[in-house]
């Protein structure tokens, strides 16, 4: 097996379940490993019990998006399929995504194309993807962005920049994942061929929340890694939305509570990058 599965989950051992029957169902033997990001309910046991081919990593606390670097560490395969505990991989898809890989070396992620709920519909952010104005590299699409439950990664170049980055919790923290991959010279391609099935839970936090959270993660990522012209447009950008959005404006001010840090390990990319950055922001 070229590829193994990481899944990450929280207090919804249901829905883990469900999801792994699938993947055992559309890939019978491909290695999974599931995250258990401190849950209450039972979930790791549960697991464990029900499948004791599927290696159990029990994280103390709650390191959401972060915990998946956990997985990557005792998955020995040189590619990883992501999935979140309500999303599983397409009958075919990850050896689809490994033969990508083997004969393209500069590539780091394949962003697959992600059916959401039981009609199907493809996840908007496909369709961002299918137009990126990066323009294509032998048929594959280029991408910034992903869809981290329709993600597989090289495990070395995933690991090379030290993987999702810790406090930013499930929202939007794949954006610095991409932008540190591209800055180490990494590829990272849309290849609809490659499909995940993703069926959201009823369960999930208000989307409040993940506004908020996902309104932090911009602007930290923007400070972090975006030259000077492109942390005032990304901020302008997210601060319009905030005048009719208490979640985003909470976001915003949760950013700038993280003003120091931020300034201690900010790391601009070059011109050319951040020039492909702001074409993208502008498309």
């Amino acid at each position: 097996q070229r590829v193994a599965v990481v899944m990450v989950t929280r207090d919804r051992r249901r829905t883990t379940l469900d999801s792994l029957g699938q993947l055992t169902k559309s890939d019978p033997g491909v290695p999974i490993t599931v995250v258990d990001n401190a849950s209450t309910d039972g979930t790791a046991d549960t697991v464990a019990a029900r499948y004791p081919d599927v290696t159990v990593v029990r994280l103390p606390a709650n390191l959401g998006a972060a915990g998946r670097n956990s997985g990557v560490a005792v998955t020995p395969r040189p590619y990883i399929a992501f999935s979140d505990d309500d999303s599983w991989w397409a009958p075919g898809a990850l050896g689809g995504a490994a033969d990508l890989f083997d004969a393209h070396p500069k590539l780091a992620v394949i962003a697959a194309k992600v059916l959401v709920g039981p009609e199907g519909r493809v996840d908007p952010v496909c369709d961002v993807m299918a137009s990126s104005p990066l323009g294509q590299a032998e048929a594959l699409e280029s991408a910034f962005g992903f869809v981290a439950c329709g993600a597989v990664v090289r495990r070395d170049a995933f690991l090379g920049v030290r993987g999702f980055r810790l406090g930013y919790g499930i929202g939007g923290e794949e954006e610095l994942l991409a932008i540190d991959l591209r800055a180490a010279g990494w590829d990272l391609r849309y290849c609809p061929e490659v499909v995940a099935h993703h069926h959201p839970a009823t369960d999930r936090p208000p989307s409040a929340d993940r506004r908020r959270r996902q309104a932090r993660n911009a602007v930290r990522t923007a400070f972090l890694r975006r030259r000077f012209g492109g942390v005032v447009g990304c901020t302008a950008a997210l601060s319009r939305p905030a005048w009719g959005d208490p979640a985003v404006r909470r976001g915003l001010a949760d950013a700038v509570g993280d003003a120091l840090w931020i300034w201690r390990e900010r790391l601009p990319v070059d011109r050319v990058l951040e020039e492909d950055l702001r074409r993208l922001r502008s498309a």
